[in-house]
């Protein structure tokens, strides 16, 4: 498996990057895999976003002139609102980019991650042996994600304020940082914090 820690994708000079994971939601909560899935918000993801809102007030005077962008999916909608409410914006007032969407987990979607080994040996196996090139049947690699979303960093045409999903936020580090692909699946996903990608360098807020 050849995953050199090589970057791949460049921001655009000036351009920098505050990707936020979406807030938790009853399924985060349970380790059940979520993927595509169409699963709302809970009462603490609501006062995640709420608070990324206010770090972004705080700490960005500029950022009315932000690019806005989220993920289709409804909990990184509902995110995104919730924050640009909190930023005394438009809460409606944003562009929703599937390139961005959560990496597709196919037959596994809606499964408790504990009963996995049990009900999937097979699956389970394949994974562990190959977390960044593992497909899961109807479903995405890391390696299928990287690709997409790849695309939509390469294109970034100015500073950008993006709601979504812990594999993205995983494979854009991959990309941009080179980071070594076997090490992405498992790099931390906080819903609590965001993410600041420029210049090769990242940092949480």
């Amino acid at each position: 498996m050849n995953v050199g820690a090589t970057a791949t994708v460049w921001l655009k000079p000036g351009v920098a990057l505050y990707l936020i994971r979406h807030g938790e939601t009853d399924w985060n909560r349970e380790a059940r895999y979520q993927g595509q899935r169409d699963i709302p918000l809970n009462s603490n993801g609501r006062a995640q976003a709420q608070r990324h809102g206010g770090i972004l007030n705080a700490s960005m005077p500029e950022i009315a002139d932000f690019d806005f962008v989220s993920s289709p999916l409804q909990r990184a909608i509902e995110t995104m609102q919730l924050i640009r409410a909190a930023l005394g914006l438009d809460a409606d007032d944003f562009r929703r980019v599937p390139d961005i969407a959560e990496l597709s987990y196919g037959h596994w979607e809606g499964e408790l991650a504990a009963e996995l080994p049990a009900k999937d040996p097979e699956g389970f196996a394949g994974k562990n042996a190959d977390p960044y090139g593992w497909r899961p049947r109807d479903g995405e690699s890391y390696r299928d994600l990287e690709q997409r979303v790849s695309a939509w960093l390469a294109g970034l045409e100015k500073s950008t304020v993006a709601v979504s999903h812990g594999g993205v936020s995983r494979v854009a580090r991959g990309a941009l940082l080179g980071i070594d692909r076997a090490l992405v699946p498992f790099l931390e996903v906080p819903q609590d914090k965001i993410l600041r990608l420029s210049h090769g360098k990242m940092q949480w807020l």
